[in-house]
């Protein structure tokens, strides 16, 4: 008898210590929020990625300078003598196939492999890259702006699956963190691209060496990450049984969410999604962001050089700061962020806070670019790198916040609300520049510039702040959508039936 009940104690002993070990493991394993493991290593590629998305982007700013006229970098390369509609066509031509490939790359994302979309899009867009040089120098412009309609069709899918991807390998209390990280490869790339394009163009290898660069570097991150990433913790070969439960728990994912057979049967729920004031809330945010950081990376140069005859085009260095206060402010305001989640503020109050900092700050910042004096070019720079530093609590306000609505079904929110915002990309400029079409040097024609984009952050945060959720929606689950459906249909039959 005595045996007995020590036998039983001890089995109690030891299941309360395994209740104990599991609990230790989903709350601190050793993949814990301050260890590196897996999810860390998937979201360095990812940043990797964004980084070399960006600079074949930001590249193709630079290159554009001696590709028109040489003797402005290294004489020795061929030149087109291109006007400035071609220059334009040149620029907007990456963002036709961009805009197009958004909701398709957030679908295909989600009902097929957003490691393998990834992957093989940052494969092609690198090679159209390469390729640049070669067939411009035999069909001129057309080539150049095939592939860059190549490259946007292929680099469409970034965004989205980026997205998708931290849906899967980035725990609630680790979010802000490690989503802010990824994205933040987009100013980082933006930062190195601007002077090291420069110094490759007067280079012996000219201009088309920062095609061949950034392109060679682009199809070497597409085969690393087909080779190490991941679509989730359970599809991963290496990663740790303790790292995998933390996040599998913390996402309150199972095995069977995974199974592809099960995936297969999660059809988006259009317009349950269309209809929802929180997703609005964000298409009306990244249409504000959009706008202002649009017309900041493109108009504020002239203006500077115009207006307060700021000479910025012979120093790169210049043109990075903004980017640079932005890309080193990033980590302390995603820091703070989940911080303030761990102190038990709500997801959705923190969400807000952020996008607060991100858009009401920079229109601030814009609105006193009008009264700053004549040839004070200190004071405007000081400005403009506010502006855009700002801009980092964006990172940690809506363009999280599809996930927070619905880990399903993230990366093809995020491909919407990006496809709409990149239509505001292309035409915030142009309108801008219908609005100083008469004089680049009319202090109040640029005054107007300013406020209109102040006016457009400050509603596109009030919407934000009104509408925007923390919580998951209940449109996410597959089976609460069918089963409002099937209500909804219920309810139609009963009223077509007494008619």
């Amino acid at each position: 008898m005595a045996i007995g009940i020590g036998k039983k104690d001890e089995d109690v002993e030891s299941s309360g210590k395994a209740s104990r070990k599991t609990s230790t493991v989903a709350e601190n394993p050793a993949g814990s929020s301050y260890n590196l493991g897996t999810r860390h290593l998937q979201t360095l590629l990812m940043f990797l990625g964004m980084t070399l998305g960006y600079c074949q982007r930001v590249g193709m700013s630079v290159a554009i300078v001696p590709m028109i006229n040489a003797s402005t970098a290294n004489p020795d390369f061929e030149d087109y003598k291109w006007d400035n509609t071609e220059k334009s066509l040149a620029l907007s031509s990456f963002f036709w196939g961009y805009t197009v490939a958004q909701v398709p790359s957030g679908y295909v994302a989600g009902i097929w492999s957003a490691q393998m979309l990834l992957s093989v899009g940052m494969l092609l867009c690198g090679i159209f890259n390469v390729i640049t040089p070669f067939v411009t120098h035999r069909w001129n412009l057309v080539a150049v702006c095939v592939c860059r309609v190549g490259m946007g069709l292929t680099q469409g899918c970034l965004l989205p699956c980026v997205h998708t991807l931290l849906s899967k390998w980035a725990p609630p209390p680790e979010r802000a963190r490690l989503g802010t990280f990824a994205y933040a490869g987009a100013q980082f790339g933006t930062v190195i691209a601007l002077p090291i394009s420069g110094a490759l163009a007067a280079s012996a290898g000219g201009w088309p060496s920062i095609f061949y660069l950034f392109g060679a570097l682009a199809i070497l991150w597409s085969v690393c990450f087909f080779l190490l990433g991941a679509d989730s913790p359970f599809k991963h070969r290496s990663i740790s049984q303790e790292e995998k439960e933390y996040i599998e728990e913390s996402l309150r994912t199972t095995e069977r969410k995974e199974d592809p057979k099960v995936k297969q049967k999660l059809r988006t729920p259009w317009r349950e999604i269309f209809t929802s004031w929180p997703m609005w809330a964000i298409i009306l945010a990244h249409c504000g962001q959009n706008w202002g950081y649009w017309t900041l990376l493109t108009e504020m140069p002239t203006y500077m050089k115009k207006v307060l005859n700021f000479n910025i085009e012979g120093s790169g260095g210049y043109s990075a700061l903004p980017y640079l206060a932005m890309w080193i402010l990033s980590f302390p305001v995603s820091w703070l962020s989940d911080f303030a989640l761990e102190k038990g503020a709500s997801r959705g109050l923190v969400r807000k806070l952020s996008n607060t900092m991100a858009f009401w700050g920079p229109a601030i910042a814009l609105a006193c670019m009008s009264v700053i004096p004549r040839n004070n070019s200190t004071y405007a720079l000081a400005l403009l790198i506010v502006a855009v530093g700002l801009n980092a609590g964006s990172l940690c306000g809506f363009q999280v916040n599809h996930i927070d609505l619905s880990p399903n079904y993230a990366g093809t929110m995020m491909s919407i609300t990006n496809c709409i915002a990149s239509v505001v990309a292309i035409l915030a400029p142009l309108i801008c520049d219908q609005i100083i079409i008469t004089d680049e040097t009319n202090v109040h024609q640029w005054n107007n510039v300013f406020y209109v984009s102040a006016a457009i952050y400050f509603l596109g945060n009030l919407a934000f702040v009104i509408f925007s959720k923390g919580e998951v929606q209940w449109w996410n689950d597959p089976d609460e959508v069918e089963a409002r459906r099937q209500k909804r249909r219920r309810k139609n039959d009963m009223i077509e039936t007494q008619t």
